[in-house]
């Protein structure tokens, strides 16, 4: 079956042609900084050729076209047409208390995630469009939704998901944690327990998931117990827009001060805060990076505070599971920032961790480990593969249709 999976981001869209009964990905892509400027790499793994541009990218309906264009393209895509794709698998942050598991898209679906909208404002918008896009452009093709909330609802005690706040609140509205990124910590913590020997039973993980959304999981027997984002992806560690875990007697302090209503302030703390709105330079980690180095200061207290805050959850998950067996870097920043690992991992030779700064400085494409042979607590960069997950889910509900 020819699957083709959209993983649409709140500033990027990955994509990947899946040939599930060969067990191939005959085409995958990436478009990335959408709403900022927009590029897209393009490569066809069947005969090796690439296209790579920058282009326009205002929103995630314009980079779906983009996509197509690129999938059907008589010199460099993997169809003559979009017909021979016979499903579409999407990646969808939350599912709030209306998805529990993966669905087929239907109207009654979309009209639930459109109810979605404010728990996940950033990506539901994005996820959306793509899914409109595709629907346009493949009309009549079975799409299915893979929830990022799903991985974490299912394990997730009491404790760790239902909020402080009056219990009706829960009750009535279905306010607790529900986390995000789901389907990457999933893969990643299912890999990282294959290394350490194949059986999940006993084993006490923390994956970082570290992009322009970030999120951090405590997985203990191969099941999350605990996850750094909560009611929405707004929550947990500083992101590129995003501010994560704030008091929150600071929204109302803002209101009263600015006059900011409701949605505004919203939307502040999704939008303009975070990398964004410390280093006053830019959401994406690469230019605060960069920023940092020619010797900005709010650039470097950018990197400060997030280094900061992951070391944190580390050290309040390890106290969660009683233990720690190993730490997972996985996404954009994860895989491809060999300092932020090194940050991060310096200073917890107290907890085990034994980090080769000589091996992390490498580029790697596939799992490895960045700790050294005598490290108690292995350290890993482990590629995230969310489309692998959402595929075989996609794959599995159209064939029982």
């Amino acid at each position: 079956m020819n699957v083709l999976v959209v993983n649409a981001g709140s500033s990027s869209l990955k994509y990947q042609l899946f040939d599930t009964t060969a067990g191939v990905v005959r085409a995958k892509g990436l478009c990335e900084r959408i709403g900022i400027d927009g590029k897209i790499k393009h490569t066809n793994l069947e005969s090796g050729a690439v296209y790579e541009t920058e282009i326009a990218m205002p929103n995630h309906t314009v980079a779906t076209k983009i996509v197509i264009d690129a999938l059907t393209s008589a010199e460099y895509g993997s169809v003559k047409s979009m017909d021979e794709i016979e499903a579409v698998g999407h990646r969808v942050v939350h599912g709030g208390a209306y998805f529990s598991e993966s669905v087929l898209v239907t109207d009654e679906v979309m009209a639930k995630l459109e109810l979605c909208r404010d728990l996940a404002p950033l990506h539901t918008p994005a996820h959306i469009m793509g899914i409109e896009g595709c629907t346009e452009a493949m009309p009549g093709t079975p799409q299915v939704l893979v929830f990022d909330t799903a991985f974490h609802t299912a394990s997730m005690p009491e404790k760790a998901y239902v909020y402080p706040v009056s219990y009706d609140m829960y009750e009535k509205y279905a306010v607790r944690r529900y986390g995000a990124h789901g389907t990457s910590h999933r893969y990643v913590a299912g890999e990282c327990i294959k290394l350490l020997g194949g059986k999940a039973e006993g084993t006490k993980i923390i994956t970082c998931h570290l992009g322009n959304g970030s999120s951090i999981s405590a997985v203990k027997d191969g099941k999350v117990i605990d996850t750094s984002m909560g009611f929405t992806p707004l929550a947990g560690i500083e992101m590129g827009t995003r501010c994560g875990d704030i008091d929150p007697a600071i929204v109302p302090y803002i209101m009263n001060k600015t006059g900011m209503t409701p949605d505004e302030v919203n939307n502040y703390m999704n939008k303009k805060c975070g990398f964004l709105g410390v280093s006053g330079i830019s959401s994406d980690c690469r230019d605060v990076c960069a920023a940092a180095k020619e010797g900005n200061h709010r650039a470097q207290l950018a990197l400060d505070i997030v280094v900061y805050e992951i070391q944190k959850f580390i050290g309040a998950y390890t106290v969660a599971m009683g233990g720690l067996d190993a730490i997972v870097f996985t996404a954009g920043i994860g895989e491809n920032d060999s300092a932020m690992r090194e940050n991060v991992c310096k200073g917890l030779e107290f907890m085990g961790v034994d980090f080769d700064a000589e091996k992390n400085a490498n580029r790697y494409s596939s799992a490895t480990e960045i700790s050294k042979p005598t490290s108690k607590v292995k350290v890993f960069m482990i590629p995230t593969n969310e489309e692998l997950v959402i595929a075989k889910d996609t794959e599995a509900i159209v064939k029982a249709l």
